[in-house]
């Protein structure tokens, strides 16, 4: 066994915690640097629940169209900046008015003005294409008929200005609209099968053009005209229509304002209850292990780091659940560091070397810490996969303390411990009144 290398990789660890450890405070310390990122129980923040209309959607098609929905909602969200949005849907259970009630839950952390989260998701607008039938009976009004093309093939939208119109020029300003491959596919169906016909524009449920469909047309490109005053009008459409145009309409039926000061509470408890049994269970390590319970202390520090660092860098958003997940997690890795310990007591009182000790101690640990994380790593994932938003961040959370615990126990601390032999060999005090005598 290469001392010299172990010992090596115990001083580039020690540094690498070190270097997160103050990037992580400088970090803090600077306004404009990198922070951690907080949910809306923590901070407060605006609550919005919109209602989907898909009452003209086959059942099959549903699901579909609200993930699309949510990803259209939470890209213009993201758009606007607001930190660490969460955007989901949420279908209505079996005692709901509507059996078939679809709702969008957005929730917009630091935002406490609740006029300022409605423009945020703005009216985004719903664009669909239908066919134009004569009126029926006695009606005069003409009749649509749904073609299935709607926003939600949308490729991408531009400004365009005609040049050129009957008995001279014009700036008409006009949209042009690009669909993606099924949409253009679609396109071309319905106008090659519908020559002659009219194919109604609507946006958001108003009539805004109403073509002359002269051909098929192949290009996938429907142009927008005729229904705008201004230019700017024409701009403000292109521009929410490629934030994202919604596949089907929506509705705000709810909106509440989450106050931060319960958050604050329950932020400055959960740092003070981490710090105190952070501290408390360092110094059992040191106690009852000695110089070996000190390496354990450090390889906890470090996971302390890591965990940070994964919390602001990757980001993880914290909420008061991700934060119990967290403990946790921290309960974990000591568990890990016991009975590496604990099997190192036994082989010590074989009377092997140190050194020995140390790699038939952790051969013999590894299994039972393996099993028991694989089952709390199991658990997690069924909790993230099943979850609500607040059960979700308490499994992530809990998960990746799980597999970094594992990372600091198998790789940290057997590193730091297999550094001590010669220091902590068998006749070392440390060892007589630490680890071997307990």
């Amino acid at each position: 066994m290469n001392l010299t290398v172990f010992r090596s990789w115990s001083v580039i660890l020690l540094l690498v915690g070190v270097f997160l450890g103050y990037s992580l405070y400088s970090a803090e310390k600077h306004t404009d640097g990198r922070h951690f990122k907080f949910g809306l129980d923590l901070i407060g923040g605006s609550h919005l629940v919109y209602e989907a209309d898909t009452d003209k959607l086959d059942p099959t098609e549903v699901t579909e169209a609200m993930v699309a929905l949510r990803d259209v909602i939470e890209n213009r969200v993201n758009i606007f900046g607001v930190s660490e949005p969460l955007v989901q849907v949420e279908k209505a259970g079996m005692f709901s008015e509507s059996e078939r009630t679809e709702r969008l839950i957005v929730e917009l952390p630091g935002v406490t003005d609740l006029d300022e989260a409605i423009a945020l998701i703005g009216a985004t607008p719903s664009l669909e294409f239908k066919l134009e039938r004569p009126p029926l009976g006695t009606s005069t009004d003409p009749t649509y008929l749904d073609t299935g093309l709607t926003g939600a093939l949308l490729k991408r939208a531009r400004l365009e200005f005609s040049t050129q119109q009957q008995g001279g020029f014009s700036n008409e300003p006009m949209v042009m609209v690009d669909f993606n491959n099924e949409g253009k596919d679609l396109f071309a169906e319905i106008t090659g099968n519908n020559v002659g016909e009219n194919l109604a524009i609507f946006l958001d449920g108003e009539l805004i053009s109403n073509p002359v469909i002269r051909d098929k047309i192949f290009g996938g490109t429907a142009v927008i005209s005729g229904g705008f005053q201004t230019a700017e009008e024409a701009k403000e459409l292109v521009r929410n229509l490629n934030i994202g145009a919604l596949p089907v309409p929506i509705e705000l039926v709810s909106t509440q304002t989450v106050g931060a000061t319960l958050g604050t509470e329950i932020l400055e408890k959960g740092i003070k209850a981490g710090i105190v049994g952070f501290s408390l269970v360092l110094l059992f390590m040191l106690f009852w292990y000695r110089l070996p319970g000190l390496a354990a202390g450090l390889a906890l520090v470090i996971y302390l780091v890591f965990m940070l660092a994964i919390f602001k860098y990757v980001p993880v958003t914290i909420t008061a659940a991700g934060i119990a997940g967290f403990l946790l997690s921290v309960g974990m890795a000591v568990d890990a560091n016991v009975l590496i310990f604990e099997r190192l007591k036994e082989e010590l009182k074989k009377d092997k070397e140190y050194a020995d000790a140390v790699v038939d101690g952790f051969k013999r640990a590894w299994p039972p810490i393996r099993d028991g994380n694989l089952t709390s790593l199991i658990s997690a994932t069924i909790l993230f996969w099943f979850g609500t938003s607040i059960v979700k961040g308490f499994a992530l959370v809990f998960g990746l303390g799980i597999l970094t615990s594992m990372f600091t126990a198998i790789v940290i601390t057997r590193t730091f411990l297999v550094s001590l032999s010669g220091v902590t060999d068998k006749d070392s005090p440390l060892l007589k009144s630490g680890i071997r005598n307990k």
